[in-house]
């Protein structure tokens, strides 16, 4: 069974529809609910889910191993950043090369970096008059929203839209295609390794 570990900050909706996804799959499991946000939502999905949680503090995320170690003993193979909000540090992205996947609600390298979440990012966008917006579901590297593009899908923007009406679409974009893209995504992973092997 391949483990995932979400990470979250807020209300924790992506996290719940992949809960959802992964509810009875036959090779990957939610394991594990990560969060630096005692009352966040998440943390609540995350008990009626049955999932373990994790707390985070951020002097020790930023400045030790000990959650690396923390994740490791819970066997996790893959991070899925769904609305966490900390940059990862640099222990993490190393022992979990190309294994940490997250979903940025524009079309990146456009309207991404430190700052760039939420609603900060669909009034920028509308800001600048753009005609279209999306999601951006990528690899996490060393840089805020840098890392390798996997998927991106568009929506229009219409004339009359507000950062609200805009946020309400990217988030069917999200719900729509991030849990699928992160199974498709773990799964050729796991054949390569398989065929390798």
């Amino acid at each position: 069974m391949i483990r995932i570990a979400i990470f979250a900050s807020g209300a924790g909706t992506n996290a719940e529809k992949i809960i959802a996804h992964f509810r009875n799959h036959p090779v990957i499991k939610v394991a594990l609910i990560v969060s630096n946000k005692p009352e966040a939502g998440v943390i609540k999905i995350a008990k009626i889910n049955n999932t373990d949680v994790l707390l985070i503090e951020k002097g020790v995320f930023y400045s030790t191993r000990s959650y690396v170690e923390a994740l490791k003993e819970k066997k996790i193979d893959w991070i899925i950043l769904a609305g966490f909000l900390w940059k990862m540090p640099q222990v993490l992205i190393t022992a979990y090369r190309d294994k940490i996947i997250n979903i940025h609600p524009a079309l990146l390298p456009m309207y991404g970096g430190k700052g760039m979440y939420g609603q900060y990012v669909h009034e920028a966008v509308l800001l600048n008059n753009e005609k279209e917006s999306g999601i951006t579901i990528h690899y996490v590297d060393e840089i805020y929203d840098h890392g390798k593009i996997i998927l991106q899908e568009k929506c229009f923007i219409d004339e009359n839209e507000n950062a609200s009406t805009l946020a309400k679409k990217i988030h069917g974009l999200e719900h729509l295609h991030y849990s699928i893209t992160v199974e498709k995504v773990i799964l050729k992973v796991k054949d390569t390794l398989n065929q390798i092997g």
